[in-house]
């Protein structure tokens, strides 16, 4: 009994000292700047989403240096009856300097069927940019005996149509990344660099983990793949938003309430009860993305944490190592 009791208290004892280190470090976690108190709300843990190497391949980019148009898709083995193709089927490339054994990047020039702006200056802003393509596959050149080469399809993020770009295949670094940490949702600016997101693969609009989006700063301004940019947004950004304006010009108060408060008064609202300046409400971080490539004037990024949707035309804020 003496034996078996001594030994539970050992085990105790090692047990106790097992968690001194770990809740150690636990408390080490939950330091931050001064005027602050962490709670998951404001500080809440951040888990990222590692690029793949599909993530990497698969990203497009906006250049200003137009991709050269000599090489490109000019059908496939089931011409003209099929013009989609994927992984392992064979395209024809047009063009001259091919090899066997090459590999090629398939690129797609894009333009915007819907010419609407997500947010104002959108337009102007992706023009002093340059110009936006997709990488749709990998392709690597199996038979130059014809006038055209032949190439299988190795690796495909969407269907290689003709008329497509080929380009040589360059590969892209790996991406590292940092292990889980306390998000700053509330950090002041840093007065690192600042850029804005311009654009998000497929046009889409509404953005999450995972998506890809197009930054207005790159490499002449000392961005890197790797680095990590701050999503951010102003409540003055919602305020002229087209949809999320309208929840501004909605009633917030309760009928209980005797002065009622008022959102950026003019001198025809004012009630006498708080005035609410939208332009005074903090700044909230919304998510993080890592750059996947750069050129001199873009970098490409992907959406690897968000606390909510991450919008077109949000500021984006160099991060901090």
């Amino acid at each position: 009994m003496k034996k078996t009791r001594l030994l539970l208290t050992l085990c105790l004892a090692v047990a106790a000292r097992a968690q001194e280190p770990a809740s150690a470090a636990s408390q080490a976690e939950l330091n931050t700047p001064n005027g602050t108190q962490p709670t998951t709300v404001s500080f809440p843990f951040e888990r990222i989403q590692t690029p793949t190497a599909v993530d990497l391949a698969c990203a497009g980019f906006v250049s200003k240096q137009l991709v050269p148009n000599a090489n490109f898709v000019a059908g496939d083995l089931y011409t003209p009856s099929d013009t989609k193709n994927s992984n392992g089927e064979v395209v024809y490339l047009a063009g001259k300097g091919y090899e066997v054994g090459q590999k090629y990047t398939i690129v797609r020039e894009l333009r915007d069927p819907n010419l609407y702006e997500i947010f104002a200056g959108q337009h102007t802003l992706l023009k002093t940019m340059g110009q936006p393509y997709s990488e749709l596959a990998r392709v690597r050149v199996i038979d130059t005996r014809s006038k055209m080469a032949i190439a299988e399809i190795e690796m495909s993020c969407d269907p290689v149509n003709p008329g497509d770009y080929a380009i040589p295949y360059v590969e892209k670094p790996a991406i590292s990344f940092h292990p889980p940490l306390r998000f700053d949702r509330f950090l002041p600016s840093n007065g690192k660099l600042t850029g804005r997101i311009a654009m998000a693969k497929d046009f889409d609009s509404e953005i999450g983990p995972g998506d890809k989006v197009y930054l207005n700063v790159g490499a002449n301004q000392g961005v890197k793949p790797g680095d990590y940019f701050r999503a951010v947004r102003t409540y003055e950004a919602d305020l002229h938003d087209p949809v999320d304006s309208l929840s501004f010009k909605a009633s917030t108060n309760e009928d209980t309430q005797k002065k009622q408060a008022v959102i950026d008064p003019t001198f025809l609202t004012r009630t006498g009860g708080p005035e609410i300046r939208v332009r005074d409400l903090p700044r909230r971080a919304v998510g993080e993305v890592v750059v996947i490539s750069t050129t001199p004037t873009t970098a490409t990024g992907m959406v690897v944490f968000a606390m909510e949707s991450v919008h077109l035309g949000d500021n984006v804020e160099l991060d901090q190592p």
